[in-house]
C-alpha cells in the first residue's frame, strides 16, 4: 500500500497576485534615496515613469526630442505607446524637469538619441 504524505503548495505563505500600488511616501522614499546617492539617470527615469505612468518598454524606447525643445524640458510630452498604438499625453512636473535636465547635462545626448540609452 501507498501512503501519500501531504505536499506542501509552493505558494503558502507567498505574496502573489497584483501587488498593492506605491504610496505617495514610498514614491518620496526613493526619490530622496535616489536624490542623496547622485543616481541622477535613475531619478531622472523614476520621476519619468511615475509622471508619465507609462510601460518600462516605453519609457526606455523614449527620445530626447520627446521631451525636450532647445535647452528646455518641455512641461507636457505626447508619446505613443508601442502595445496600444494610443497617443498619450503627460505634464512633467518641476522635480522631474530638474531631475531630466540634470541627466541630459551629464550625459550630453543629442535629440535623435535614446534618452536612457542602456
Amino acid at each position: 500500500m501507498k501512503t501519500e504524505q501531504a505536499r506542501e503548495a509552493w505558494n503558502k505563505g507567498k505574496l502573489i497576485g497584483q501587488k498593492p500600488p506605491l504610496r505617495p511616501k514610498d514614491v518620496w522614499a526613493i526619490r530622496i534615496h535616489l536624490q542623496n546617492a547622485h543616481a541622477v539617470r535613475d531619478l531622472a527615469l523614476f520621476n519619468l515613469a511615475i509622471d508619465s505612468k507609462l510601460r518600462g518598454c516605453d519609457l526606455v524606447s523614449l527620445r530626447v526630442r520627446d521631451v525636450i525643445h532647445g535647452n528646455q524640458v518641455l512641461p507636457r510630452a505626447l508619446v505613443v505607446q508601442q502595445k496600444t498604438r494610443r497617443p498619450v499625453q503627460f505634464e512633467l512636473t518641476e522635480p522631474t524637469r530638474s531631475a531630466v535636465g540634470a541627466w541630459l547635462e551629464k550625459a550630453s545626448l543629442r535629440p535623435e538619441q535614446c534618452l536612457f540609452p542602456s
